[in-house]
């Protein structure tokens, strides 16, 4: 079943596909620590505050904002989606450069996420969860 891109069912179901695939991924390289200011949600009125980690050496993602984290980014919901549900970190860059991202701490962690999008020559387990969980998203 689909649910909406940050919704807490959604958030629910990728927390138990990531587990199922946390010994079968590639880890993270880099060390990240980022709160994320989801804007012009579809299903809620306000923002969402959300962080990604990757302290585990898996990607992480969850609602909450983390204490002292290397960068804040401010983006609205649909340019979130596309990043990282659709893997499209041109969304993101085109985003920025129109004005509708907001980058507060150090951009290169920023940078080094963008280079962890999952692509067609990864490993079958990583695009495995990345169609998973644009599965459940709609």
């Amino acid at each position: 079943m689909a649910h909406p891109f940050l919704s807490d069912d959604w958030i629910d179901e990728a927390r138990a596909i990531r587990a199922e695939y946390q010994d079968r991924t590639p880890s993270v390289p880099h060390e990240v620590r980022m709160n994320l200011v989801v804007t012009e949600l579809p299903f809620a009125d306000g923002q969402l505050d959300a962080h990604l980690e990757t302290g585990t050496g898996q990607i992480e993602l969850d609602k909450g904002h983390l204490e002292s984290p290397d960068l804040t980014v401010t983006v609205d919901y649909d340019t979130a989606r596309a990043i990282l549900v659709e893997g499209n970190p041109q969304a993101g860059l085109q985003a920025f450069m129109a004005g509708k991202v907001k980058v507060d701490g150090d951009m290169t962690k920023l940078m080094v996420l963008q280079s962890l999008s999952p692509d067609p020559s990864e490993q079958s387990a990583t695009r495995e969860l990345a169609e998973r969980l644009r599965e459940i998203t709609r």
